[in-house]
């Protein structure tokens, strides 16, 4: 069987590139060791080499920046199975604004709208920590404010079995698979920017249970499948600043730890059947450039 890997930034978006590449190499590597025959979009247009590959492979994963991930992925609905976030919950996500407001009405705590002072700007349509900053002037364009929330920064990293999409085929009501929490190294330079360089898994903070729960309802909520990534900060409560539904760079360092495949746990949970648990082995330290090292 051969498998779409189709990853945007390595050819289309230097300053993702680095960790496009790393996530793609973890991906690659697996899928072939699973028994996989691999295939790659070419360096032509991306909408197109998904439209002429899709077809011809058994399954396909889109690996994007938010903001263009629905509409790559709606492509892999349409002519093979997609083993990713489908393409209207990937489409939520994307609207930072929206998806925030979605958590409250649930419950979930999320840094409320700045009511002056110092605080953080975001696209609303981003990806990582690209355009975030911490400021005293008002969003732009395109953009919106969060009060800034001094804390410890985490994320939690799942695999969501079949909920939507072919569910008459796949439903099978299976939970979440956590993988890993995972300790993020985020600094902000002397203009405010927020930067993400790589971060250490698996950790084990104090309110471990309290902020997967807070990650899986997050998921939840949003209809997420696949691999998704949830961001937190941790404070006098455990606040969801993001959630990326699709891989991300703690793939990394998951992958350097956990003895099960992530290719294999991709295709089961896309037919419903993830497994409750894996097991890792270690810490590690890993950056965007997918240098991993003991920790």
């Amino acid at each position: 069987m051969n498998v779409l890997l189709a990853e945007y930034t390595t050819a289309r978006d230097p300053a993702l590139a680095p960790e496009g590449a790393a996530m793609l190499d973890i991906l690659h590597k697996s899928f072939t060791r699973c028994g996989y025959e691999v295939v790659l979009p070419g360096p032509g247009d991306f909408y197109d080499e998904i439209v002429r590959l899709a077809p011809t492979c058994d399954m396909g994963l889109v690996i994007a920046p938010d903001h263009l991930l629905a509409k790559f992925t709606l492509l892999v609905e349409q002519y093979s199975h997609n083993l990713g976030c489908g393409s209207m919950n990937a489409a939520l996500c994307a609207n930072k604004v929206t998806t925030e407001k979605l958590l409250k009405s649930h419950g979930i705590p999320v840094p409320a709208d700045a009511a002056g002072g110092r605080h953080v700007v975001k696209p609303v349509a981003g990806c990582g920590a690209q355009g975030v900053r911490l400021t005293m002037d008002p969003p732009g364009t395109g953009e919106f404010a969060q009060e800034y929330i001094e804390g410890e920064h985490y994320s939690v990293s799942l695999i969501m079995s079949r909920v939507v999409g072919e569910a008459c085929l796949y439903f099978s009501g299976n939970p979440p698979l956590v993988l890993a929490v995972n300790r993020q190294f985020i600094a902000t330079s002397t203009d405010g920017a927020f930067t993400y360089s790589g971060g250490e898994t698996p950790v084990h903070p104090a309110r471990e249970q309290e902020i997967i729960g807070i990650a899986v309802k997050a998921v939840t909520v949003l209809g997420c499948q696949g691999y998704c990534g949830v961001d937190v900060v941790v404070a006098d409560k455990i606040y969801v600043v993001d959630v990326n539904p699709r891989i991300t760079t703690s793939l990394v360092g998951i992958a350097a730890c956990m003895k099960e495949e992530i290719a294999a746990l991709l295709v089961s949970a896309s037919h419903g059947n993830a497994p409750r648990e894996v097991h890792l082995t270690g810490k590690v330290r890993f950056d965007t450039y997918g240098t991993v090292t003991p920790a």
